[in-house]
């Protein structure tokens, strides 16, 4: 477990899946990650990668080969390289081996980069085609937030803050573990937590909808928020009928399939396409109070 820490906050990232496992908020001397308690979800904040969600009968096609893929890709589930580290910053690395291309064809260096600035934790990502030929993927985060985090309190006294006016969203279909994007829904802005708002799972927000959501207090000032301006989808997530003690706030770059979909990896929902030698970059920040 590598220890990020100043006045503000103590941030814990472990090597295996490069994994943000602990935000301690000094001026208000709570946890606000989750603990992972496997009762409910047993994860902190997963890097979701090559992939975000399910695919699509649980396969996907490359050039006519068939791969299978397990829910929100593989790097959560394993260990990455400590490449260095300060008391504000640590550098994780997980490279493509002869095992992920058993499932996932390509050359890759994934770089995952946590900063502390104040009360604010910077998350970066770097991925790197290594190979000869374009690389398709997506990569998302999955960040678990206590709530509630203060006792005498239960989910239901927070609100979310996602934006103004009226939202779109849609929902994940039960049984295929795809997206129902033919029947998408609104909500407003800024809403009451509630146990029944995730009984279909999470809700998905499409078409660069979302760039600062946040979790509020029951008086409604600031909790956490998640800053993604340029990430083109958003989930919002908690384990469904559970009274699960958490709500995730997903910044995600592609998603899991539209329902229906069996055409190739490049027309994947979201996927994105990069060159041989090229790096992808992309940040997001959870700020605190």
């Amino acid at each position: 477990m590598r220890i990020l820490e100043n006045n503000y906050l103590r941030v814990e990232i472990a090597d295996f899946g490069a994994e943000l496992s602990g935000i301690f908020d000094k001026t208000r001397n709570h946890n606000v990650i989750w603990k992972g308690d496997p009762e409910y979800w047993a994860r902190h904040a997963p890097v979701l990668f090559p992939f975000v969600g399910k695919v699509n009968g649980g396969f996907y096609t490359h050039m006519g080969a068939c791969y299978n893929m397990g829910q929100h890709g593989f790097a959560r589930d394993r260990m990455f390289e400590f490449v260095k580290g300060s008391d504000t910053s640590v550098t994780h690395i997980l490279k493509s081996c002869e095992e992920t291309k058993k499932v996932y064809p390509f050359d890759f260096e994934l770089k995952v980069i946590h900063t502390i600035q104040g009360n604010r934790l910077k998350v970066n990502w770097e991925v790197s085609n290594s190979g000869d030929s374009c690389m398709y993927f997506s990569i998302g985060g999955h960040p678990a937030f206590n709530c509630p985090v203060d006792d005498g309190f239960a989910k239901e006294d927070y609100y979310v803050r996602l934006g103004e006016g009226k939202l779109k969203y849609v929902l994940i279909d039960a049984e295929t573990g795809s997206v129902d994007f033919e029947n998408p829904k609104e909500i407003q802005g800024e809403f009451r937590l509630s146990e029944e708002l995730f009984d279909n799972d999470a809700l998905i927000f499409d078409d660069h909808q979302i760039e600062r959501a946040s979790i509020l207090y029951p008086d409604k000032t600031p909790y956490v928020t998640v800053e993604c301006k340029g990430f083109p989808s958003f989930g919002l997530w908690s384990k469904p009928k559970s009274g699960a003690p958490f709500v995730c706030l997903e910044p995600w770059i592609g998603r899991c399939d539209n329902m229906g979909f069996d055409g190739e990896l490049k027309d994947k929902y979201g996927v994105q396409k990069l060159a041989a030698g090229d790096v992808f970059k992309a940040e997001f920040s959870i700020v605190i109070g």
